[in-house]
C-alpha cells in the first residue's frame, strides 16, 4: 500500500479527470463498421493530445510472450479483459469492453467501461455498472478489502451473473498496478484495510454464464471458457478522511 500526499492527489485528480473525458470521446467513436485498431489509434492520438502517455502500451506481465501492443484494451463480447486491437470491425450488438490507463505527471490513473454497440438496454452492462457504484460506496477509511469484495458479488450474483475469479482489481497511481489487490468476491471483514490517501482501482468483471475464464493464445486476452458475454468497469479513486473520491468521473 503507498500513501499519496497532497502533490501526488493534485496530479492524479488532473489525470484522472483527463482519461475519463479520453474514454468518454472513444466510447462515442465506438459505432458499427469501426475497427478496435481505429479506436486505440484515437485513444493514443487524445493521450498525446493532453501530455499523458499511454500507460499499457509496452507494459510487460509475468508468463506474456510480449508486452502489450496497445494503448486500449478492446475486449468484445466473450472477450473479458485485454483484448488487443486489431483490424476487426464492431458489428451492432456486440456488447465491447474499453479499457484505458494513462500516465500524466509521472502518475498513473486507469478507468474502464463497457457499451452495447448500436445503442439500447442490456441487463449484463446495467447490473455490471451497478455493481461498480455498490463497490465504491463502501469505500472509506477502516474498510477492509472483502467488505467491497462482498457488496459486488451479491449483487452479481442476485442477478444470476457470473463473478470472474481470476482477475481482481488493484491499487495504482505510483504505478500501473500496485498493492492491495480487490477482488470482486469475498467476506465482510477479510483482507487488508484501507487507510486515507491510498489510491485505488475497482474493476467488476462479470459474465452472462460461468464465472471460469482461459487465457488467448495471445497471451494477453482473457475469454470466458463457456463463450458467454462478459462486462468490465473501472473506476480510480482515493480514499478520503470522508469517504472516497473517484478520480476518474467526468
Amino acid at each position: 500500500m503507498i500513501i499519496k500526499n497532497k502533490k501526488e492527489l493534485e496530479i492524479l485528480r488532473d489525470g484522472g479527470k483527463r482519461l475519463a473525458a479520453i474514454l468518454v470521446e472513444v466510447s462515442e467513436a465506438a459505432k458499427e463498421g469501426v475497427t478496435t485498431k481505429e479506436l486505440d489509434e484515437l485513444a493514443e492520438k487524445l493521450i498525446l493530445k493532453v501530455g499523458g502517455k499511454p500507460s499499457f502500451k509496452g507494459y510487460k506481465v509475468y508468463g506474456a510472450p510480449t508486452a502489450y501492443p496497445g494503448t486500449l484494451c478492446v475486449s468484445i463480447n466473450e472477450e473479458v479483459v485485454h483484448g488487443i486491437p486489431n483490424g476487426r470491425a464492431l458489428k451492432n450488438g456486440d456488447v465491447v469492453g474499453l479499457d484505458i490507463g494513462m500516465r500524466y505527471d509521472g502518475l498513473f490513473t486507469d478507468t474502464a467501461m463497457t457499451l452495447l454497440v448500436g445503442g439500447g438496454k442490456n441487463k449484463l452492462i446495467d447490473v455490471t455498472k451497478k455493481s461498480l457504484e455498490i463497490g465504491i460506496a463502501q469505500v472509506r477509511v477502516g474498510v477492509r478489502v472483502g467488505d467491497i469484495g462482498f457488496a459486488i458479488q451479491q449483487c452479481l450474483e442476485k442477478e444470476d451473473f457470473g463473478v470472474v475469479r481470476e482477475l481482481v482489481g488493484h491499487g495504482v497511481g505510483s504505478a500501473v498496478h500496485e498493492e492491495p489487490e480487490i477482488p470482486n468476491w469475498g467476506h465482510r471483514g477479510d483482507g487488508p484495510e484501507l487507510r486515507e490517501g491510498e489510491v485505488i482501482a475497482i474493476e467488476p468483471m462479470a459474465t452472462e454464464g460461468n464465472f471460469k475464464v482461459k487465457l488467448a493464445k495471445d497471451g494477453w486476452t482473457w475469454l470466458t471458457r463457456d463463450g458467454s458475454r462478459s462486462a468490465h468497469f473501472e473506476h480510480t479513486m482515493v480514499v478520503t478522511k470522508n469517504g472516497v473520491e473517484v478520480l476518474t468521473k467526468v
